[in-house]
């Protein structure tokens, strides 16, 4: 059964697309949750709505185009939800993974962390473990160079309070506190989705031996740590918001159904006769 039509694009939004398709390379990244997935209390049970899969497939498969899919789950949960396409470019746990989608499966970078780097992470998972005992519904995620504290079935009296002694763990091994929707998570290692949009883009410059410049980005996202992103997009690049919240995104859409309808017209905007260099 589908769910209800989304209101159409902004006429901006829809202008400064149609402007992107005619820019080669395209690099098209996105976030999963929230972006290509709605949001669910289970995380296990996320997966792309199938309109969204089926104008990734076709972004995926047009000429000198190429996707990445930017997301604060690590790289093999990342790939077994979102199923991306062969050659999809996958990056995790907020740009310390990465990875590419092959036809056997996910290729992925080695990560390797410092014996100092291994004894903090274990501190952080046990601290974040007893923050969690404290607070009904509260679970953590770990991750290879991260921990997550989740709070979304969490009364929000007693969020409040998790949040808070999540971060004093953080801050008690010398690390920095990402707060996101319904969540916190500390990592090992600092990286961030803007240094991660940034290596895309010069990966993809590279291997189409452009300037980086000439390399134009879409990127969508719906959560704080989506703002590191948008902040490193230039002039004809588009950067989209997705849901309420502050936000430095020249474009702003309601949900993952209009998201769905934004790559839609992007794929039919890069199948136009006359749009491909």
């Amino acid at each position: 059964m589908s769910g209800p039509t989304p209101p159409p694009l902004p006429d901006d939004l829809v202008a400064a697309l149609d402007a992107l398709a005619a820019r080669r390379p395209l690099l098209v990244a996105l976030d999963f949750d929230g972006v290509l997935a709605p949001l669910v209390d289970d995380p296990s049970a996320s997966r792309p709505l199938p309109a969204s899969a089926t104008a990734i497939a076709r972004l995926a498969d047009a000429d000198d185009v190429h996707l990445a899919l930017v997301s604060g789950r690590d790289l093999a949960g990342l790939a077994r939800l979102a199923t991306p396409p062969t050659g999809t470019w996958l990056v995790g746990s907020h740009g310390a993974e990465h990875g590419e989608q092959t036809p056997d499966g996910v290729h992925a970078v080695p990560l390797d962390l410092t014996p100092d780097q291994r004894a903090q992470h274990r501190e952080l998972v046990a601290g974040l473990e007893r923050v969690a005992a404290g607070a009904e519904g509260a679970w953590v995620e770990t991750k290879p160079t991260a921990a997550v504290l989740h709070t979304r079935r969490t009364p929000p009296d007693q969020a409040a309070g998790a949040v808070e002694a999540a971060v004093a763990v953080a801050t008690g091994l010398g690390l920095d506190a990402m707060r996101g929707k319904d969540v916190v998570e500390v990592a090992v290692l600092a990286t961030s989705k803007g240094q991660a949009v940034v290596a895309l883009r010069e990966r993809l410059a590279g291997e189409r031996s452009v300037d980086v410049g000439d390399v134009g980005v879409l990127y969508a996202g719906d959560d704080t740590t989506d703002e590191h992103a948008f902040e490193v997009l230039g002039d004809g690049d588009v950067s989209v918001k997705v849901g309420d919240g502050d936000t430095v995104a020249g474009a702003r859409v309601a949900d993952p159904a209009s998201v769905a309808a934004l790559l839609a017209h992007l794929a039919d905007a890069v199948a136009a006769p006359g749009t491909s260099a």
